[in-house]
């Protein structure tokens, strides 16, 4: 009798691990699957007030994440005095970023890049940019277009005024890295 016990224990003990293996297997998938849907704005979304550093094609950008859009952020230095606005295409990577994700559709601000810098240009704050291509632009943003902003270009220490324009740039949204106002 003590045989058949311990055998139907065995098998019983074969059948527990072989449920739990089948378990692990599906948490695991479950996990992966859920993993693959989530982008890396939601996980800053999630991380709003942490300190990152945004790799990009002209070099690092660090700062503390104040604010993202459905396709930007915004981040902000420790003494709160220079904003750095990038466009999320842009990003090549992110250090910082917390495991965390907001799941909500509601992904920060919902409006786009453009909006964000129709703001900036309604403000006629004097601004730098930087381009993939490295080229540094100095002045005030006169036009957003869909796809595109124009800068009149002048040095940022002296007002924008026809006689300190030095020169028009446009840069497309997908060439820019990063709008600082000054």
């Amino acid at each position: 009798m003590h045989r058949w016990q311990d055998l139907f224990a065995d098998l019983e003990a074969q059948l527990r691990h072989a449920e739990q293996r089948e378990l692990d297997a599906e948490v695991s998938d479950r996990t992966r699957r859920e993993r693959s849907e989530v982008r890396w704005l939601d996980r800053a979304a999630a991380n709003l007030g942490a300190s990152l550093v945004i790799s990009t094609a002209v070099g690092p950008v660090a700062g503390r994440l104040d604010d993202l859009g459905r396709d930007w952020l915004l981040l902000g230095d420790e003494r709160g005095r220079q904003a750095t606005l990038l466009p999320a295409a842009a990003v090549l990577g992110v250090s910082g970023l917390g495991r965390a994700a907001d799941g909500d559709e509601g992904l920060g601000r919902r409006f786009g890049i453009g909006v964000a810098l129709r703001a900036v240009s309604r403000d006629r704050a004097a601004v730098e940019l930087r381009d993939t291509a490295g080229s540094h632009v100095a002045g005030t943003i006169d036009v957003v277009g869909a796809d595109y902003l124009e800068v009149a270009e002048h040095p940022v220490d002296v007002p924008r005024r026809p006689d300190s324009i030095t020169g028009m740039r446009v840069v497309t949204f997908a060439g820019l890295v990063l709008v600082r106002r000054v």
